[in-house]
């Protein structure tokens, strides 16, 4: 049975990045724990790995710790059987130290699976992941 704070799960792979941002709107660690697979992958803000659902919980508890507002609209989803690919764009409302207004915003790249339930859920999640990359390789 669900906790007054859980929220229903996702059935729609294209209403996971807004379920995100709900989540995250609800300051409930367990919220945003729920949208994704045990094993699932989460990119960190440095770059790196974080495996598993105790890594994840480290990054997200961060996150948290920006004390914000967030939304976040997907911009496509393209299915595949059991697993999707989506973009969203997030907007991160929030203060800096001084409490001044900052605002942190990107696009992101994630793979979300369907599960037995019906329900979808993250297996690989880079929120930077379509923002455009600051530095490339020439091609050759």
């Amino acid at each position: 049975m669900k906790s007054p704070s859980q929220k229903s799960p996702v059935m729609n792979p294209e209403d996971m990045n807004a379920a995100f941002a709900e989540a995250y709107n609800s300051c409930d660690i367990g919220n945003l724990l729920a949208l994704y697979e045990p094993g699932a992958v989460l990119i960190n803000p440095d770059g790196f790995k974080d495996q598993g659902i105790d890594l994840i919980r480290k990054t997200l508890e961060d996150l948290f710790r920006l004390q914000g507002s967030m939304v976040s609209k997907n911009i496509y989803c393209i299915p595949f059987e059991n697993i999707a690919l989506l973009r969203a764009h997030f907007i991160l409302n929030t203060v800096d130290a001084d409490g001044s207004p900052i605002q942190i915003q990107g696009h992101t790249s994630e793979i979300v699976r369907k599960q037995p339930d019906d329900s979808w859920l993250y297996i690989i999640d880079h929120p930077f992941g379509a923002d455009q990359l600051r530095e490339t390789e020439p091609i050759s």
